[in-house]
């Protein structure tokens, strides 16, 4: 009868086996003085890497909040518990900076290198001494880890599993430059690197910071399976893991760790973030129900005199709903001006060519009219002079002194009156902090959804800015209504 296995023999067994077990038997290697606090959400992220490294899975997102072991579960722990099996495998992992990126490396290396982990699997593979840099080593069976950064070549290399760790710094969210380069990094170079695109895998793992953020550009697309972690379920909510089909359900405001961060700290963290900001990277939610800078449920809405249409129904932040009624549009409106936002080009990833109409009456501004469309030159000359000839009283015509703007001022400013060239001065979200109170007051009218099929898109992109894919309605209204709170200032040429 042979020896039976000892009970650090049975433990290794187990953490081979299983990930969840393998991260809290390996915490002690990278967090000595931190006891280690197991939840749930640990169970579903280790199932859906296992569903991963078996091949079930290939293209996996996952959203949590930060600090909830996102980078040591998937960037450091999972990648050396696959090389316990498949030690030949060939990873490469990215995050937003390269010192990041290092960190991570470094935190795989010295997990490898421990002993906890040495007298356990250490006779499986070797690292090699001839390549066992900071950001890149290799093991007597070929395989690799790499650690680069968002918009490194990463040249000639590549592997069996990319990752991606927070590829945007959050205090760099709203760079629409800086997002962009990362979104377009991933897809013109990151994604090249797998050395078998069927079968290799790219897990995506990151709080979210915008519609457009990596995830958000990833799932616009379709083909992820996505986990979605938020801190606290605003809908109910059921998770079923991947592989044992285990299911947890979540209830409205259930919270995911509250051993970690009860409703205590949640809420000192959404006083220190805001609204907004929590919204994205706490809730996974960039687009928050009440709305980043414009709150949804400030609107107020007109209806053609006499039109009787049926109240609007508006979300109040307790959650209740009130059914608003729309207002008669005023007889006596003054001062009607036209807003423009104008495109670079005519393209699909372009941005659109907003012209707006508004008006005012006291204290009240009213959105009257709007074209909104992905145009070029000429098509944006037509819908001015379209514009022009539908509401003749709209004399003033602001457009914004960029993109298009220049050309379009210099060709029309002699054949329409009243063109009136805006420099463009603050920032967009400085601009709308400006109008925001006004909104908020309930001194801005837009239609009542019944009567133009644009109002839906324009409280979207108002309530979800700037975390908007677009920002054209909101930049030509803001235009306008900076222009109309001066009502007693001159606005005509």
């Amino acid at each position: 009868m042979g020896n039976l296995p000892t009970r650090e023999e049975i433990r290794a067994e187990k953490a081979r086996r299983s990930l969840k077990e393998y991260i809290r038997q390996a915490w002690p290697v990278l967090e000595p003085a931190t006891p280690y606090l197991h939840n749930w959400h640990i169970d579903a992220i280790s199932e859906y890497l296992e569903a991963v490294t078996a091949g079930q899975i290939t293209r996996l997102i996952i959203n949590m909040p930060p600090r909830y072991m996102k980078s040591i579960a998937v960037s450091v722990l999972w990648p050396t518990w696959v090389w316990i099996e498949k030690p030949w495998l060939r990873s490469l992992f990215a995050s937003y900076s390269q010192s990041l990126s290092t960190k991570h490396s470094l935190d795989r290396r010295t997990v490898i290198q421990s002993p906890w982990y040495q007298e356990r699997w250490g006779s499986r593979f070797s690292l090699a001494d001839d390549h066992n840099l900071k950001t890149e080593f290799t093991n007597n069976h070929r395989g690799h880890m790499i650690a680069t950064s968002v918009g490194g070549t990463a040249t000639g290399k590549g592997g069996d599993v990319l990752g991606v760790d927070d590829p945007v710094n959050p205090k760099e969210a709203h760079s629409d430059a800086l997002r962009v380069a990362a979104n377009t990094w991933f897809d013109q170079t990151f994604y090249t690197r797998l050395d078998n695109k069927k079968t290799g895998a790219i897990v995506v793992v990151m709080q979210r910071l915008h519609e457009q953020d990596l995830s958000g550009h990833l799932l616009q697309q379709g083909g992820w399976e996505h986990l979605k972690l938020p801190a606290e379920a605003k809908d109910r909510q059921t998770i079923v893991f991947p592989l044992s089909g285990r299911t947890v359900e979540r209830e409205p405001g259930d919270i995911i760790w509250p051993e970690r961060e009860g409703p205590e700290e949640l809420a000192q963290t959404k006083r220190a973030l805001g609204t907004y900001g929590y919204a994205g990277q706490y809730d996974q939610d960039p687009a928050p129900a009440g709305g980043g800078i414009l709150k949804r449920h400030w609107w107020r809405y007109w209806q053609p005199k006499g039109a009787n249409l049926p109240p609007v129904p508006v979300r109040l932040p307790d959650g209740t709903i009130e059914l608003r009624q729309a207002v008669d549009l005023p007889d006596d409106l003054t001062d009607h001006l036209q807003s423009w936002d104008m495109a670079f080009k005519d393209t699909e990833n372009s941005a659109y060519v907003v012209g707006q109409v508004w008006a005012y009456r006291g204290a009240d501004k009213f959105l009257l009219d709007q074209v909104r469309d992905k145009m070029d030159f000429v098509a944006t000359e037509a819908a001015v002079q379209m514009l022009t000839a539908k509401w003749p009283q709209a004399i003033a015509k602001l457009i914004e002194d960029k993109a298009n703007g220049p050309a379009i001022i210099s060709r029309l400013q002699h054949k329409i009156p009243g063109i009136i060239a805006i420099p463009a001065g603050d920032s967009k979200e400085s601009r709308t902090h400006a109008v925001a109170p006004e909104i908020e007051a309930g001194n801005v009218y837009i239609p009542h959804p019944a009567v133009w099929p644009w109002v839906d898109a324009f409280l979207h992109e108002a309530s979800t800015f700037p975390a908007s894919t677009y920002k054209d309605q909101v930049d030509a209204m803001t235009q306008a209504l900076a222009r109309l709170q001066a009502a007693g200032v001159q606005i005509f040429v």
